[in-house]
């Protein structure tokens, strides 16, 4: 006979998202099971995913609580500064460089922000943050990690979940979470419509070795084809065990222009790099030969919740990475969701109530929307070559710099510090 399983809250989706989740609500005693269709062994290798991701204070603060932090902490470089400017480094006035431009350092971080004086976040490579999952997950005792696996069928009632995965396995929860991405087809057999909207643009990412160190640097330039950005990332080791500095590309360009720029030899691409970031790193060239494209679009669920159901993550909402704040909001959510969860068990209610559900989706839904809004905003401001245009948002830029207090409003947004913080984002246990 086929295993039956009884456990409180059943994941769809084993990403960074779904697995955080998994350990906040493990971590807090409660029984998971996280099932996803890839093998974790592939996850943890360089060639499954070429991102990093920018982790904010308030982020930080919350995978430290769950025990995460550690397992990724020699792989992230801290954020001390944050560099935008407008236009082609070194280039003619004319469509070229704007002398404005806005910068946001460590040091002018607010004082009421615990840890004053510390990096305005970090810069993580994607693998070292699955591999810290991971790693996690296989430490506790109330996490159950189907992977290799795949819900074939669910059926959601007044009296809770029932599924069926490709094993034959039965499983019954109190709650079933879809963090299984922007295709959720757990979000798609709730009947839970988005909103999505294609910019016609895609983001190239790859690693970049450059000849001076970044000192904590995050350089983002505005041109219009989109941003392009430089993120730091830790020191590597050349073949001979010398240093190599490196950061993370994140390069937004017209999606008909991207076969030709991938099609390009090492020099020829790192060439192109070089013409749009300019000198201030010295020579640019590729760290790994391997470069990673996906198409870039917004995308937003109408509800995060149904019947013993709720969505997280990139399965609620996906954003330009124009702000590098999307696994930030995917954090938020399992901060949040985690605690409406584990408050209702303390108190002996049932944890996939409509009550319990309701709490999540009106905490995060505004927030997301909020942000939602600003990314596209700034993408649609900046991926333009007008003149009038671009005479307003550099003085903008410089307005802004010129600010203190309005630049350290700033700052605690993207440090994940504004709003009505989950407890984990404030560094509180659950």
């Amino acid at each position: 006979m086929a295993d039956r399983i009884e456990t409180e809250v059943l994941i769809a989706g084993g990403g960074m998202v779904g697995l955080s989740l998994a350990v906040a609500l493990a971590d807090a005693g409660l029984s998971v099971m996280v099932v996803d269709r890839l093998d974790p062994s592939a996850m943890r290798e360089e060639a499954f995913d070429g991102r990093s991701s920018a982790i904010a204070r308030g982020s930080r603060q919350a995978l430290t609580v769950l025990g995460l932090w550690d397992g990724m902490a020699d792989a992230a470089s801290p954020i001390l500064d944050i560099r935008i400017s407008d236009g082609l480094p070194g280039a003619a006035r004319r469509g070229g460089a704007s002398p404005l431009y806005l910068h946001f350092s460590h040091s002018d971080v607010p004082d009421n922000v615990p840890g004053d004086g510390g990096p305005l976040g970090h810069i993580v490579e994607n693998t070292a943050i699955r591999r810290a999952c991971l790693a996690r997950a296989a430490a506790l005792p109330g996490l159950d990690l189907r992977a290799p696996g795949e819900l074939v069928s669910v059926t959601r009632g007044a009296a809770g979940v029932a599924a069926r995965l490709d094993d034959g396995t039965a499983v019954t929860a109190r709650l079933l979470v879809a963090a299984d991405g922007r295709a959720s087809a757990q979000r798609q057999a709730a009947g839970i419509a988005v909103t999505e909207v294609g910019y016609g643009q895609t983001g190239i990412v790859a690693t970049v070795a450059h000849e001076f160190p970044h000192h904590g640097v995050a350089h983002e330039h505005f041109l219009p084809s989109g941003p392009f950005a430089l993120l730091p990332m830790t020191d590597a080791q050349d073949g001979e065990g010398r240093p190599v500095h490196r950061s993370s590309l994140v390069w937004t360009e017209r999606s008909a222009l991207v076969p030709a720029m991938l099609a390009l030899d090492d020099d020829g691409f790192a060439g192109e790099l070089q013409r749009r970031f300019g000198d201030s790193l010295g020579r640019l060239s590729l760290w790994s030969h391997r470069r990673w494209s996906y198409p870039l679009s917004l995308l937003h669920a109408e509800r995060y919740i149904d019947r013993r159901f709720a969505l997280v993550g990139d399965a609620a909402h996906g954003i330009h990475p124009i702000a590098g704040q999307g696994l930030n909001l995917g954090l938020r959510d399992v901060a949040a969701l985690a605690e409406a969860v584990v408050d209702a068990r303390r108190l002996g209610l049932d944890i996939g109530s409509a009550t319990v559900l309701q709490r999540y989706q009106r905490w995060r839904r505004f927030d997301n929307m909020a942000l939602i809004a600003a990314t596209d905003s700034l993408n649609r401001l900046f991926s333009t070559d007008l003149p009038p245009v671009r005479l307003l948002r550099d003085l903008g830029l410089a307005a802004v710099n010129r600010m203190p207090p309005l630049k350290r409003f700033f700052m605690r947004h993207a440090m994940g510090l504004v709003g009505d913080l989950p407890r984990l984002v404030k560094g509180e246990t659950l």
